[in-house]
């Protein structure tokens, strides 16, 4: 099973729902995930916690604010685009753009998990993860 598409699953159900936070278990390249998704802005905040045998991660979820306190969740868009059965892969010099640049995209790279946009100065390509808007 394919554990970050489990995950993107979770906080994606977690906002549909409306919880403040969402709990997910804990993988080095998930919680690299979560802490660029808190970097760019799109959740409050990732922590390891341990409960039982078991380590997770949790996610404080982040809401705006509209007219009849209707909470829109930060998070309009969170695709996994690299699937188990096709793997997707980018060049460095590909460019990347996600909803005309107004969100991101999360890559794989050598020297860690990073934006595409991280990527792209680095000069590193890698596999194309996921895009968030």
């Amino acid at each position: 099973m394919d554990t970050i598409a489990e995950m993107l699953t979770q906080i994606r159900n977690a906002q549909m729902a409306g919880h403040e936070s969402a709990m997910v278990r804990y993988s080095k390249i998930k919680m690299a995930i979560a802490e660029i998704l808190e970097k760019e802005g799109y959740i409050n905040f990732a922590q390891k916690e341990k409960r039982g045998n078991a380590d997770f991660i949790k996610l404080g979820l982040k809401y705006f604010m509209e007219a009849g306190n209707l909470k829109v969740p930060a998070i309009n868009m969170l695709d996994k685009v690299s699937k188990l059965g096709k793997r997707v892969y980018v060049k460095k010099n590909d460019n990347i753009k996600v909803k005309n640049n107004f969100g991101i995209s999360i890559i794989s790279t050598s020297r860690g998990v990073m934006t595409g946009k991280e990527a792209k100065a680095q000069g590193l390509g890698g596999e194309y993860i996921c895009k968030v808007c």
